[in-house]
């Protein structure tokens, strides 16, 4: 039987590289696109906050179409469901099954999700739900998963973790009450490498910022991706 067509809610980060990851191996569905809100004032990739030129990169590495939603600055939650309706619109004239997401254990997100794709007719799936993350965390890494901290929380997480790569050593630093995968929104990743790209994404840091009550991690792509 055929795989049936869908698109993947990609934030950059770990969680959806995973997904992909995961999906790619499903009989059942066909990842076709990677769907993505970017804040059109600052270029950047929102909630993550990276540069919108990375966001092109990993499209390129991972072989998939972006279908990117444009924010607007500041944007209303009723803008934001607007403009995601649309996108299922669109999805539905063109085909596709459902929307993928890479959330793993937070209920009213998960029901948020699904109460919105209600009727719409694409169904919502949920590739990595309740893997345990810790479990979750050391198999992204020991899988070639390369993902860098861009946005920590402060008032959870130490600022000094922003930049850093998650790898064993950082996780072993992780305070107890933080999960191993970031997933209450301790902090939020950038993927470079991985077995879902076809190539790894060379990256330099740049500056620590902070703004809105978080601390960011400017990373600057290079002039040339590196094969993997």
């Amino acid at each position: 039987m055929a795989r049936k067509p869908i698109l993947l809610s990609w934030s950059g980060g770990k969680d959806s590289a995973w997904a992909l990851h995961l999906l790619r191996d499903s009989p059942e569905y066909e990842v076709v696109g990677l769907l993505t809100t970017v804040n059109q004032h600052f270029g950047r990739v929102a909630m993550h906050g990276f540069r919108e030129e990375l966001l092109d990169l990993q499209g390129e590495a991972a072989g998939l179409p972006l279908w990117k939603v444009p924010l607007p600055w500041p944007c209303t939650n009723e803008v934001y469901e607007g403009l995601m309706a649309e996108v299922c619109t669109r999805a539905v004239a063109e085909g596709l099954h459902g929307i993928a997401f890479g959330d793993l254990f937070l209920e009213d997100i998960r029901a948020y999700r699904v109460e919105k794709m209600a009727g719409t007719g694409l169904e919502p799936i949920f590739p990595c739900w309740l893997i345990p993350t810790d479990e979750l965390a050391r198999s992204m890494i020991a899988a070639g998963i390369r993902a860098h901290l861009v946005c920590v929380d402060p008032r959870k997480l130490e600022r000094s973790f922003a930049g850093r790569v998650l790898d064993e050593g950082l996780l072993a630093e992780l305070p107890a009450a933080v999960d191993p995968c970031g997933e209450r929104g301790e902090f939020h990743t950038f993927v470079s490498a991985g077995p879902m790209f076809s190539r790894s994404i060379d990256v330099s840091a740049g500056e620590i910022v902070e703004r809105d009550n978080f601390v960011y991690a400017d990373l600057l792509p290079a002039s040339n991706a590196t094969h993997s």
